[in-house]
């Protein structure tokens, strides 16, 4: 009853990124010092992802490159600081050090291989991969360390497609990669559009991963009536799937 293909986001849905980005976060202000280290905890993380989601996006949409997006990062950061990170060096190495602290808390989710090993059991030919909006090299990396890379039969980057989600050709691309039919494939995430109906829209089973239980009734409407399921946990993804089939 599982289908041949299993497709996955990595950020927020396999590997818990939000949570190494707070850890980072903390643990690089308190070590920066000052005013920066000084500064309310949840203003300042909560102006940290706003950031991210505006230059991550600026570069997924092809307005600035990968390394640039990091700078326009910590450049909007450090500004209510009045810290000067003008020149490109200088922003890159404060970045850098933020990685270090990022990078210390890297983790999967608790769900994360147990969900990969029941999605075997019930169908031991079951195949792997991740679709992910990013330069591959960077998210390998964090797949390496975790343990995650010896489970996931290939990686698809939109940094090497050329396309984001949720744009069609990356999910077919990737099926092309697999040798399967979009419907013979499943594409689980964390962001209803990005994800889920991105990969619906695609043809394949989309799965919208909402593991704070915040979905509007809005979203829900949504999902259902592109098909998409959703789950709050890996853990329900076996038997999600299972009963769509």
């Amino acid at each position: 009853m599982i289908p041949a293909v299993v497709l996955f986001d990595l950020d927020d849905t396999l590997f818990a990124h939000s949570r190494a980005v707070a850890s980072g976060v903390a643990a690089y202000r308190a070590a920066h010092g000052g005013a920066l280290a000084a500064a309310d905890d949840a203003v300042e993380l909560a102006r940290w992802y706003a950031l991210e989601e505006h230059h991550y996006h600026r570069y997924l949409a092809g307005e600035i490159d990968y390394r640039e997006q990091r700078r326009h990062r910590a450049r909007g950061f450090v500004e209510p600081f009045e810290l000067d990170l003008s020149n490109d060096v200088d922003a890159d190495n404060w970045f850098g050090r933020y990685l270090v602290e990022y990078e210390r808390a890297w983790e999967l989710f608790d769900d994360t291989l147990p969900a990969l090993d029941a999605l075997q059991a019930l169908r031991p030919d079951v195949r792997f991969g991740v679709i992910t909006n990013a330069e591959l090299p960077f998210q390998r990396s964090k797949m390496d360390v975790t343990g995650l890379a010896s489970r996931i039969e290939l990686t698809i980057a939109s940094g090497d497609v050329g396309v984001a989600k949720p744009h069609p050709r990356i999910f077919q691309y990737a099926c092309d990669r697999f040798g399967v039919e979009p419907g013979a494939a499943v594409y689980v995430g964390d962001r209803l559009d990005t994800d889920a109906i991105g990969a619906a829209s695609a043809g394949l089973t989309g799965v919208w991963l909402d593991r704070k239980g915040l979905a509007t009734d809005d979203e829900k409407a949504r999902a259902a009536a592109s098909g998409v399921l959703i789950i709050s946990g890996l853990g329900d993804l076996p038997t999600a799937l299972s009963i769509q089939a």
